[in-house]
């Protein structure tokens, strides 16, 4: 079965975020633990973790389908041994927060070399920051998302995700996220049927579907191999809807949190229904 909806709006407190799911129809649903453009963030009140808890019960959300996001300004492989601190300090806190919510994962893309060590000097650190991060925060996976490819940034080809999980100690505890957007933008083509079979064909290779555990599931406003991180709606980018209507035919994708991320907020329920109409 697939569990679709969107990554969601907390304003106003982060028990919010479930209703503004349930507004749009949503099966699934992302959201972020706090600000994130923020370091820190005051602890979640005992009143707000407890409304948090009682509308997912009330509303039949179920904790694996809920996809928290990390904040934006963590790099887990910061070659600034300082600033690799406090993005391990907030990414450790957000791991508390997703504890305390009844959660079970947080999403983060893997991190930054920044121009200043090699790539893989960055894998390890990002590994070793993971390692840290899942010492330090007992029963919450970490789920790593594959990048477009834009700066400095890892993650935007299979083989480096690979390498990260496989220097991860507790592989009980580590996950993929595959967002379309990025992974058509990074260089592989998913849009026709061969390309897309080889594409996922070299993802179950290299990464394998048993570490697959969400989807964001966005157009792409910029051509293949453009390297850049831009979202659009359903069918209105270069995927097109015959991407989409190959995708939520996909049995592979059943069972995990499939979350739009795309760019108009007002459409949200339109999309998640039309993408639900196009299964067979």
């Amino acid at each position: 079965m697939k569990y679709i909806g969107a990554h969601v709006s907390t304003e106003g407190g982060v028990f919010n975020a479930v209703q503004n799911a349930v507004d749009i129809a949503a099966k699934s649903f992302a959201l972020f633990v706090k600000n994130q453009r923020q370091w820190s963030a005051k602890s979640l009140e005992p009143s707000t973790i407890e409304k948090f808890k009682t509308a997912m019960q009330k509303n039949k959300f179920t904790s694996n389908l809920v996809l928290p996001h990390a904040g934006y300004l963590i790099n887990l492989g910061n070659p600034n041994p300082e600033n690799r601190k406090k993005s391990v300090e907030s990414f450790v806190d957000e791991l508390e927060r997703c504890k305390a919510l009844g959660l079970d994962c947080l999403n983060i893309h893997p991190g930054s070399h920044l121009g200043e060590i090699s790539v893989n000097e960055c894998i390890n650190l990002v590994a070793d920051s993971i390692n840290y991060s899942l010492d330090s925060v007992k029963g919450i996976k970490i789920i790593i998302e594959n990048t477009a490819g834009q700066g400095s940034n890892l993650g935007s080809n299979f083989e480096e995700i690979a390498q990260i999980i496989d220097k991860v100690s507790d592989k009980n505890r580590i996950g993929v996220c595959l967002d379309t957007c990025h992974t058509f933008a990074a260089g592989y083509d998913i849009k026709s049927p061969n390309t897309y079979k080889d594409t996922l064909n070299k993802f179950g290779d290299l990464i394998g579907f048993e570490n697959l555990s969400g989807i964001h599931l966005n157009d792409s406003k910029v051509p293949l191999a453009s390297r850049k991180d831009r979202h659009e709606s359903i069918g209105k980018g270069y995927l097109g809807l015959d991407f989409f209507k190959r995708f939520v035919n996909d049995s592979r994708f059943d069972n995990i949190p499939i979350v739009l991320e795309t760019i108009d907020a007002t459409i949200w329920k339109q999309e998640i229904e039309l993408l639900y109409s196009m299964i067979d």
